[in-house]
């Protein structure tokens, strides 16, 4: 069986920092994560600073 976690919450209200903790923990246990933005902006991925790079760089599953 799959689990799917949502996350959301207002700008700067801890969301990335929270996966930022949460997917190295998961990973430990050996579960297989992954993470999935969803915005109405456009999104830049993988620009040093920005929420999708530190998520990646957080551990999700590649």
């Amino acid at each position: 069986m799959q689990a799917v976690l949502g996350i959301c919450g207002y700008s700067g209200s801890g969301k990335t920092t929270l996966l930022e903790a949460l997917l190295p923990l998961l990973g430990r246990r050996g579960l297989r994560v992954s993470v999935i933005k969803h915005s109405h902006h456009d999104v830049e991925l993988d620009t040093p600073g920005k929420d999708s790079f530190r998520h990646r760089r957080a551990g999700p599953a590649r």
